[in-house]
């Protein structure tokens, strides 16, 4: 079974009502200086054009475009399988990369308020946008590129905003966007799910869920009330892997879930049982702090415990 835990377990807005999905303090800190009427670079987005000065692709000294070398050691690694995503996310962490935005129309209203003349409407006007994109799952993702020429490829018209991956990490959180996808269309789609992209916004390094010694004790430490449950591992997810476009597949990079919580359970249990078992269980998890800021989705799997 999948479990998409809420960032924030905890408050709830009723009797019966889903909880409410509040940041963590230290990230609604960061996005509080990051401003949410500027771009990825901190620019505001009011006044922009496509035309002159403003049309320039960046503004980083001597930048031909390419992606950042040490993110393609990383990604050779993962692909040689001498390296791990937790590798590849640190190699992004001081990484360029380039965010699109496009151009829209921004349609306004009446001419004026409280004019009863039909037909008078304000001009279009051009505005730019920061793109969103919907994971198969339902989630706002934020697409990223790791080159100027991999953004081209995936939309001619997107003008590619460079700045460090930190920052389109706070930017995303700003947008509500849970995933950062890096190179979409291209040879490989690398995705930073929800936790390394906070860890990315804070600047911090990010250890997965499933190599997190402190999460396995905080499941461990939540199965402690159910005599029934005798051990419990955690091990990478199904969602973990991805593949290139010639079908090569990587550990690392995939869309989740990246988390396998394996329950070993006495034997004997009915159904009910290990029903009312695996819903306790979630219920504690998704109401500590640790699960919920390093968790983006896990699967469960039953086994039974050995005699």
């Amino acid at each position: 079974m999948e479990h998409t835990p809420e960032p924030n377990a905890g408050a709830q807005a009723g009797a019966g009502a889903a909880p409410v999905r509040h940041l963590p303090g230290h990230i609604a800190a960061a996005l509080a200086g990051a401003g949410g009427a500027t771009d990825s670079a901190g620019q505001p987005w009011a006044g922009r054009s496509l035309a002159g000065d403003d049309a320039k692709i960046h503004n980083f000294e001597d930048d031909d475009g390419a992606a950042d070398a040490g993110y393609l050691a990383a990604v050779a690694d993962l692909s040689a399988g001498t390296g791990d995503e937790a590798a590849v996310v640190a190699a992004l962490a001081t990484a360029r990369v380039f965010v699109p935005i496009v151009a829209q129309l921004a349609e306004e209203g009446d001419a004026a308020a409280g004019t009863h003349a039909e037909g008078l409407h304000s001009d279009k006007q051009a505005d730019m946008a920061l793109v969103t994109l919907k994971a198969p799952d339902g989630r706002t993702a934020m697409p990223v590129f790791t080159s100027a020429a991999s953004l081209r490829a995936w939309h001619p018209e997107a003008r590619p905003v460079a700045v460090y991956a930190a920052r389109a990490a706070l930017s995303a959180v700003a947008e509500g966007a849970e995933l950062l996808v890096l190179d979409p269309g291209s040879e490989l789609t690398f995705v930073v799910r929800r936790p390394a992209v906070w860890a990315l916004a804070q600047q911090q390094t990010w250890t997965p869920s499933y190599a997190d010694p402190d999460l396995a004790g905080v499941l461990g430490e939540g199965a402690v009330r159910f005599p029934a449950v005798r051990r419990v591992e955690i091990h990478p997810g199904g969602g973990v892997a991805s593949a290139t476009a010639d079908g090569k597949r990587l550990p690392g990079g995939g869309a989740g879930p990246e988390l396998r919580v394996v329950l070993y359970l006495e034997d004997g249990l009915d159904a009910g049982g290990v029903q009312s078992i695996v819903a306790g269980l979630n219920d504690a998890w998704a109401r500590n702090e640790i699960f919920a800021e390093r968790v983006d989705s896990i699967e469960v799997k039953l086994q039974r415990a050995a005699q």
